[in-house]
């Protein structure tokens, strides 16, 4: 019992130390995921003294955690956002990956004279764009929103691919001409087990009158990470299967969809400050410094030259669809491929294999991710300013929350107005809801009032729509219509 109270002790301890420094990092414009690194590092041997060496649960914690950071990724991507982006984003996701694993091998091979199979493993390793890195980090850039999509969807898509890669390269089976075919079967698996479990759990979640609101979030995840489980079981992608599904949730009208963000949220957090505090214990600082200098050059490999390359060629694919992508966004995509946990992870797989020179790729991938976080998560915002792609915050998604009134057959919507919503100064008779649904309850300024059809909403309102099921999605729609176009939404093709 006491070791268990120790343990339980120093990590909230931890917990709260790391979202402290959240406040303070973003004060001093560091990515957080250093801070996180540097508590791990100042826990381990050459700090407090903890030792911890053990690859095969850091490798498993750590793969738990890409899973929870996924899961948060897909379910708060807004399909309408990033949409325009999808061409972009698959081929960042595919061809650039493809060809960043060749231009970086092949350097590798020449510059460090590593054998063309632990080339092509160091170039997997490393082309790999972080999740966590793109999400803690980017959504803090006002950068174009189609930019933003394309490296979000980059970020949840290609995981699944490179760790396929990587795993690939690290076994000591050959390659056979078989390999590819298997590839493609783990992948196509993995994405149709995605998307059915997600529209598996879409049915079940919006039939389902649960007794407490907290069961709703718990239940999505579940079905997130059980898509997981079964892309694994049945020898295919579970990384996609997980992100598919919770994309496919995401965007769905769920009961509870505020709750439910906000709760993927805390998992996608905590899941991120307990990866990067867990990689810096790993870390052992003595022998960081005999490969700070291979660590550079692989650094410059990726950042100069692979993926630069893999992003002008992604680009290029477009043209045939019609699609350009100007020199400027070109240039912000290249400097935007961040590493964090994710490279770390995934060179603990030929360490947990018995690969020789594994230990030498996890020592060789913590220095880079270190230098490359710092280098460019502080450098993007001023980067972006100076090519002429920020802009000011778009207008905020209108939030409409669900609860279910099962005996009724009918739905409660909470609906919020942002500051810049449209919905500002419309009358409720403009609204023209569907037959079946009622404005029932206005809050304003703290003070709840019924309204009648002359009411006129105000920024900031929070209102309760009562409608039958049958009508609700139209009622949403109408809503969301009215928040982006107006009030003569409707009357006009928009």
């Amino acid at each position: 019992m006491t070791d268990l109270a120790e343990v339980l002790g120093i990590g909230a301890g931890v917990l709260l130390i790391a979202v402290l420094a959240v406040r303070f990092s973003v004060r001093l414009g560091t990515p957080t995921l250093l801070v996180y690194l540097g508590i791990g590092l100042a826990l381990g041997e050459a700090g407090v003294g903890i030792d911890f060496d053990d690859s095969h649960l850091t490798e498993a914690l750590g793969l738990a955690a890409l899973v929870l950071i996924l899961i948060e990724g897909g379910l708060t991507t807004r399909w309408r956002a990033v949409k325009p982006a999808l061409p972009l984003g698959v081929a960042l996701a595919t061809i650039s990956v493809v060809a960043s694993i060749a231009v970086a091998g092949t350097a590798l091979h020449y510059l460090l004279g590593l054998d063309w199979r632990t080339a092509l493993l160091w170039g997997a390793v490393l082309s790999s764009t972080d999740a966590a890195a793109v999400f803690s980090v980017l959504r803090g850039v006002p950068v174009f929103r189609r930019i933003a999509g394309a490296l979000e969807l980059e970020s949840g898509l290609n995981d699944p691919a490179v760790f396929l890669a990587v795993v690939l390269l690290a076994s000591p089976d050959p390659i056979r001409w078989t390999t590819p075919l298997v590839a493609g079967y783990e992948l196509l698996a993995g994405a149709t087990l995605g998307l059915l479990l997600g529209r598996i759990g879409v049915f079940l979640l919006r039939r389902a009158a649960l007794p407490a609101t907290g069961l709703y979030p718990l239940a999505t995840v579940a079905v997130c990470v059980l898509a997981f489980s079964a892309g694994q079981l049945a020898h295919a992608s579970g990384l996609l299967a997980t992100y598919l599904a919770a994309l496919i949730l995401g965007n769905s009208q769920l009961p509870h969809r505020g709750d439910t963000v906000s709760f993927a949220e805390g998992l996608g957090w905590l899941a991120q400050i307990g990866l990067f505090v867990l990689l810096g214990l790993y870390a052992s600082p003595e022998r960081l410094p005999a490969v700070v200098v291979p660590a550079l050059i692989a650094a410059a490999v990726i950042t100069f030259l692979a993926r630069p390359f893999s992003v002008w060629l992604a680009s290029t694919s477009l043209w045939p669809l019609g699609r350009r992508i100007p020199w400027r966004e070109q240039v912000f995509l290249s400097w935007s491929g961040l590493r964090g946990a994710v490279p770390i992870v995934l060179a603990l797989i030929p360490l947990t294999l018995g690969r020789e020179g594994a230990e030498t790729l996890v020592d060789v991938v913590f220095v880079l991710v270190v230098v490359l976080t710092a280098v460019q998560g502080t450098t993007l915002p001023w980067l972006a300013r100076k090519l002429g792609l920020t802009e000011e915050t778009g207008q905020r998604e209108l939030e409409v929350d669900a609860a279910p009134l099962d005996e009724l057959d009918a739905t409660l919507l909470q609906v919020t107005l942002p500051p810049d919503s449209k919905l500002h100064n419309v009358d409720l008779m403009e609204l023209r809801l569907p037959a079946g649904s009622t404005v029932s309850l206005v809050v304003r300024a703290g003070e709840a009032f019924t309204p009648n059809r002359e009411t006129r909403l105000q920024r900031g309102d929070q209102l309760l729509v009562v409608c039958t099921d049958a009508v609700s999605s139209a009622v949403r729609k109408r809503l969301h219509d009215v928040d982006r176009h107006g009030r003569l939404a409707g009357w006009f093709k928009k």
